[in-house]
């Protein structure tokens, strides 16, 4: 896939040279092309070292190939990392006053900007100004992190992680770089990823071997099909998607709370987190400790709520709007049954619009990079299966909600 990163001139350009060896990593061919002030922090020979391809920022270098034209015709996807207040501004404006701008004003694919820069000019009417008017034309603007700028400075602004980055970018292209439809555009989606956790006391807890990839994997293809997305995140092992809104959240208690806020306003819910069934009946204040007689403390425990359940028997959504929501059903199979009867039960019992039932255990589902669900219906009817990598995964998932949404 041919991919064009821009980088502007600001502090966070070094890390641009990391999203660039995420994306030639990734087995994709990247042409570099920096603004004049992006050289001044970075220099021509490490982007031409480390992406094979000769760079210039000027619209008059190379004019026989006339490459302000070409470059971005013949891109599968363009990535700015740092994306300046500056940049932003010139871009929305429609400016082409070096190569950077005019590749923007030609490339006909994907454009995916990351912005950096201080939280003023962040938070400044202009800016928001300009970055509303680029997503209005559809091209993906990241919310920054917060976090250390420039100096002592802190706050939002600061340049997502390169890895983040490079996910969010080629989450918007297919397999063979064609643009992802934009069939989630105008949604507004709830993911929930992760596992919960019940403390027992100051450093134990009940919990899971959930990292959050599938439920991630979920958001970042949400977000690249056009949706609006927020992540309820418990205990993720593995980054958030760069640009979605993320609320952390530790027991099932304080999840089920963040999703049903976030709920009232969405089109689609999926739990996709690994929620605690039961938790302490009473929690220690502190450490508890060895017995010297040997004795091992009674563990009560009671149930939590079910929080995928809730969701189907009391709608959180208050507009009165049409609501999908989609659970996950994580099984071992036992001698009562194997993993899909015990699912179909789930799901005829939890009464959701689908429910994603996979195998766990060892190897299993849990902190892999690939996964394999069977899709159900609220009867408990097979609907669909999808296998390969979490974010195909994923991907197959959002066809199945799709296709609930046109109904």
């Amino acid at each position: 896939m041919r991919v064009v990163l821009g980088v502007a001139g600001g502090i966070a350009a070094y890390k641009a040279a990391h999203v660039l060896r995420a994306l030639t990593e990734a087995g994709h061919d990247v042409r570099v092309v920096p603004t004049r002030a992006a050289l001044e922090f970075v220099g021509r020979a490490t982007w031409e070292a480390l992406s094979g391809h000769p760079v210039t920022s000027e619209v008059f270098d190379d004019v026989p190939e006339v490459a302000h034209v070409r470059l971005g015709r013949t891109a599968d996807l363009v990535v700015v990392a740092p994306a300046t207040a500056d940049l932003l501004a010139r871009a929305a404006g429609g400016r082409a006053d070096d190569l950077l701008t005019a590749t923007l004003l030609t490339a006909t694919c994907p454009v995916l900007m990351a912005p950096a820069m201080h939280t003023e000019m962040w938070q400044h009417p202009a800016t928001r100004a300009n970055v509303a008017t680029l997503r209005e034309r559809g091209v993906h603007v990241l919310d920054p992190d917060s976090g250390r700028l420039t100096g002592a400075d802190s706050g939002p602004g600061r340049l997502p992680e390169p890895d983040a980055i490079a996910a969010a970018a080629l989450a918007l292209v297919d397999a063979e770089g064609k643009p992802r439809a934009q069939d989630l555009a105008g949604r507004a989606v709830v993911v929930s990823a992760g596992g919960t956790r019940e403390p027992l006391d100051p450093v134990r807890f009940l919990g899971n071997r959930s990292s959050g990839r599938q439920g991630v994997a979920l958001a970042r293809t949400a977000q690249a099909r056009g949706a609006r997305v927020t992540l309820v995140a418990a205990n993720l092992t593995v980054p958030p998607p760069a640009g979605v809104q993320v609320v952390a959240v530790e027991t099932t208690a304080e999840l089920q709370d963040a999703v049903r806020t976030a709920a009232a306003a969405a089109d689609v819910v999926v739990m996709a987190a690994a929620v605690a069934d039961f938790r302490p009946a009473t929690g220690s204040a502190h450490k508890i400790k060895k017995q010297a007689d040997g004795a091992v403390p009674p563990l009560a425990l009671v149930q939590n709520p079910d929080v995928l359940a809730g969701l189907v028997a009391d709608p959180p959504r208050t507009d009165g709007g049409r609501q999908v929501v989609v659970g996950f059903a994580a099984e071992t199979g036992d001698a009562e049954g194997d993993v899909l009867a015990h699912g179909r039960a789930k799901a005829r019992r939890k009464g959701a619009d689908l429910l994603a039932v996979n195998a766990v255990g060892a190897g299993l589902g849990f902190g892999t990079a690939d996964n394999a669900v069977t899709l159900l219906d609220g009867r408990g009817e097979t609907v669909g299966t999808v296998a390969g990598s979490k974010d195909a995964v994923a991907d197959g998932i959002w066809d199945a909600v799709v296709a609930r949404l046109a109904d």
